[in-house]
């Protein structure tokens, strides 16, 4: 029974095959033996001599910012009530449009559901209740997050005073 008990990969590794060959190479290699042994010594220490040598610790440079500005540094406060507007108007322009494109695709799907016999009337019902359910579900966790925000705010001030 051995004294250490193997598991995983060294329960397949056997060191008696790699000593023999160690010790054939020993052999084969002749009166040169030493002289191979001694420049692998060295090759080896020179590699591990150049690693520890080395350094690379440099001052980081500074980050190169780049501002982009897009608006003028001096607007006035009705400038930028109308800019607000404006892009205001445009996203709600870009949203109608963006949902009349929903409700077109939407008709196609049914019109394909329709026409592979599917009951698309039962699944938009379907889908509008697990919609309106996520909605609710939504609701009641910003509800719940206000209340406890409110309850530790009382809290807070009743600390206080």
């Amino acid at each position: 029974m051995s004294l250490f008990k193997r598991s995983g990969y060294w329960q397949d590794v056997n060191p008696t095959g790699m000593i023999a060959d160690f010790r054939e190479v020993w052999r084969q290699a002749g009166r040169n033996r030493w002289r191979f042994a001694a420049i692998s010594a060295a090759c080896t220490f020179a590699v591990f001599y150049l690693m520890s040598t080395q350094e690379a610790k440099a001052p980081h440079l500074p980050p190169k910012v780049t501002y982009i500005t897009v608006f003028p540094a001096h607007r006035t406060d009705a400038e930028i009530i109308a800019s607000n507007i404006e892009n205001q108007k445009r996203k709600e322009a870009f949203a109608r449009e963006q949902a009349k494109r929903d409700e077109e695709v939407r008709a196609i799907y049914k019109s394909i559901g329709r026409w592979s016999g599917m009951d698309v009337d039962k699944i938009a019902r379907e889908a509008d209740a697990e919609r309106a359910a996520e909605e609710q579900a939504e609701r009641d966790a910003i509800a719940k997050r206000r209340a406890a925000a409110n309850a530790a705010q009382q809290k807070a001030q009743a600390a206080r005073e």
